[in-house]
């Protein structure tokens, strides 16, 4: 997933340095599973989706209508598509897709990590595995999904034609400046936090994932690289982070703080960047089913980070919100559509 790569041809939209800042919000709607086990197509339950209220209600507070990329074993099991109807219905939430392939049929592939990236199996199973999901998605909510995340960010080059031809019009599942080939994943080192347009007229709006710090983004990604390819007893990467000298962060309660979510957002704003993603999965609404949300007090301080995120973000910076559609909707030609 390289974007010079004629498949992909991304081309970066600049907005204006004026535009306030615009946060997404996307949710990986997805089942419960351990996450340090072998993937397994048994991992179906969805009961943590009886407690996304307690996400839903931040976002209603903040009037911000979030995007739910439902995977299939959401999708097909009423304990899981109850709550995000009434959610949609009333337009408080928008409904994308999630692929999860190990637990999404047709099931004609081995289970392994490297098949858990849907960008690893044949063309022809990808495309009916999305062809599955969609159709289910459709059924259950009333309206065919538009937008795309990967289960484990697993899109390649090819995956775009596939989803240009089921009907999808964004994607979300670009992560920046990460590299998931030590598991047989994508490399999305050679893009950056901006939105883009993509091949088949897709618009991407990647997670929010940059470096902090005063090395900045093209030296701090140097320093980072070098770092993690030390041994990790050393612990380099915390050092630089704890200097101020460069830190990777992802804009989500899941794995970094609050100041690091603050601080992310301050450098890449100060950047130009003017849209930003923040993301989680949705298990962590309930202890015990990431590992990020084990207690009660886990999940208080979860649920507190995107409270006072929210504050920061609608009242400091004056930001504003709005929806993948709508943003995509409200990009005027000169953006480089194509």
């Amino acid at each position: 997933m390289r974007p010079d790569d004629p498949a992909v041809s991304a081309t970066p939209i600049d907005l204006p340095a004026a535009e306030p800042p615009t946060l997404f919000v996307v949710v990986d709607t997805e089942e419960e599973f351990d996450w340090s086990a072998p993937f397994s197509r048994q991992s179906t339950s969805v009961s943590a989706m009886r407690h996304i209220g307690r996400a839903q209600q931040l976002f209603d507070r903040f009037s911000i209508v979030p995007t739910y990329v439902v995977d299939y074993p959401v999708a097909s099991q009423p304990e899981g598509v109850a709550p995000l109807a009434e959610f949609a219905a009333s337009g408080r939430a928008t409904i994308g897709a999630h692929l999860h392939p190990w637990v999404t049929p047709p099931h004609d592939e081995h289970v392994s990590r490297a098949n858990s990236f849907a960008m690893n199996l044949p063309a022809p199973l990808e495309a009916a595995k999305l062809a599955t999901m969609v159709e289910t998605i459709e059924r259950a909510f009333g309206t065919r999904p538009q937008i795309y995340k990967a289960g484990r960010y697993g899109i390649a080059a090819r995956t775009l034609a596939t989803l240009h031809s089921t009907g999808f019009t964004i994607d979300t599942s670009v992560n920046p400046h990460t590299d998931y080939t030590s598991e047989a994943g994508p490399d999305f080192r050679r893009f950056d936090e901006r939105p883009c347009w993509l091949s088949h007229h897709l618009l991407e709006i990647p997670c929010t994932t940059g470096f902090a710090g005063f090395a900045g983004t093209a030296l701090g990604s140097r320093l980072h690289a070098s770092a993690l390819a030390l041994p990790s007893q050393l612990r380099a990467v915390g050092i630089l982070a704890r200097l101020g000298v460069t830190n990777r962060i992802m804009l989500s309660p899941e794995g970094s703080t609050l100041d690091e979510m603050i601080a992310i957002t301050r450098a890449l704003i100060a950047r130009g960047v003017r849209t930003l993603t923040l993301s989680f999965h949705s298990p962590s609404v309930e202890p015990g089913h990431t590992p990020y949300v084990r207690s009660q007090a886990d999940l208080g301080r979860f649920l507190e980070s995107i409270e006072r995120y929210l504050e920061f973000f609608f009242g400091e910076l004056a930001g504003r919100t709005t929806t993948p559609l709508a943003f995509r909707a409200a990009l005027p030609a000169a953006t480089g559509r194509h």
